[in-house]
């Protein structure tokens, strides 16, 4: 029997934004798959790990009936893959196989029932809308993404808390020795009373799969907030994706708001020092000494070898001699991801965090823990 007949790439392309999700290995089988529908011209490619669920959407222009069918994700990507972008491919489905046609190749895929594909059903809570552009979400994203901690024991940790008040959009990722932060005026938040603020916590999947899906252009982003998911829906694509149930860290207690002792400095100048000092750091520990003293920054790195990395860079500084040690990775990453010219270090004592924020910029802070060397 028929399903369809198109071009390579209304298949391909929702395939490709979907695909990020699919676990290889899975205790449930039916999650290496994906669910291919046809509703009139829209097809549309869905994929979930019970946690997200991801649908992208094509046209297709035919007057064949409208069908369902579920097939191995990677296997798919593959075949269409490996034909040229203007091929013409057929999917005809006979009992519990696919088969794929492309010109006079064949292939026949398993599939397994279209029933048993888990959809993350909309729940009938209440919902929050606002919108922005794609490019602002996916720059905020960026802003702190890497801040994230990584299969920490505290869950709440491991994703991004994302807070809409009534007039900003802010973002705060943290993994327990360093926090990022960051916000952006919205225009309109409806449904939000003025003063009032919703909080939800976005798993690490789920930040990572929207910053490769979000273009840096100004296309609408919708995104509804809701008990216990989050969608967001632009281009052709809606993500739905749980929300980490638990207890954000209060990050306003985090970020210091006394520091008297303040650098600003050129960004790829600190970032390119840093860089080549870290060649000698610790490899387990990958520490770093800064050392301020009058209009001089000195920037220290050793390792178990006794062998020693030193920087100096001018700056302009006039407060008490200070030496204070950060891991050198949690300053590259920040440096990295930030597209500013010059950025602004400021320091309590030897014991105290150090605060990374943007010149004459109050949406942007980094935090970031101290450790002994």
């Amino acid at each position: 029997m028929l399903l369809i007949q198109t071009n390579r790439d209304a298949i391909l392309k929702p395939l490709q934004s979907v695909i990020g999700i699919v676990e290889r290995r899975h205790t449930l089988p039916i999650l290496s798959n994906i669910l291919i529908e046809k509703n009139g011209e829209n097809l549309s490619v869905i994929a979930t790990d019970l946690e997200i669920q991801i649908t992208a959407t094509s046209i297709c222009q035919d007057e064949l009936p409208d069908f369902s069918v579920t097939a191995s994700a990677k296997k798919l990507q593959d075949i269409c893959r490996a034909f040229p972008e203007d091929s013409k491919i057929a999917l005809e489905k006979d009992e519990s196989r696919l088969q794929i046609k492309v010109g006079k190749s064949r292939f026949n895929l398993q599939t397994l029932p279209a029933n048993d594909f888990p959809i993350l059903a909309p729940s009938g809570e209440n919902r929050s809308y606002f919108k922005t552009t794609q490019k602002t979400l996916k720059n905020l994203l960026n802003l702190v993404q890497y801040a994230m901690a990584q299969q920490d024991i505290r869950y709440y940790l491991n994703g991004l808390l994302l807070v809409v008040e009534s007039k900003l959009l802010r973002v705060v990722a943290t993994d327990g020795h360093r926090l990022g932060m960051a916000c952006f005026p919205l225009e309109n938040t409806e449904d939000m009373a003025e003063g009032s603020a919703q909080e939800v916590i976005l798993p690490r999947k789920t930040v990572i799969e929207l910053i490769k899906l979000l273009t840096d252009n100004d296309e609408e982003v919708t995104i509804e907030i809701g008990q216990s998911q989050t969608r967001f829906s632009f281009s052709n694509v809606v993500l739905v994706s749980k929300i980490v149930e638990g207890k954000f860290p209060d990050y306003n207690r985090v970020i210091p708001s006394d520091y008297q002792n303040h650098i600003q400095i050129d960004r790829i100048l600190l970032l390119q020092s840093l860089q080549r000092a870290s060649i000698l750091s610790n490899e387990k520990f990958r520490g770093v000494r800064l050392v301020l003293t009058q209009n001089s920054l000195r920037i220290i790195c050793n390792n178990n070898e006794q062998e020693e990395a030193q920087e100096e860079i001018e700056v302009n500084y006039s407060g008490e001699p200070l030496d204070i040690g950060f891991n050198v990775n949690y300053l590259l990453d920040v440096l990295t991801n930030l597209s500013i010219p010059s950025i602004t270090l400021s320091f309590g004592d030897a014991n105290s965090s150090g605060l990374f924020t943007i010149p004459d910029n109050e949406c942007f802070k980094y935090v970031v823990m101290p450790m002994r060397i």
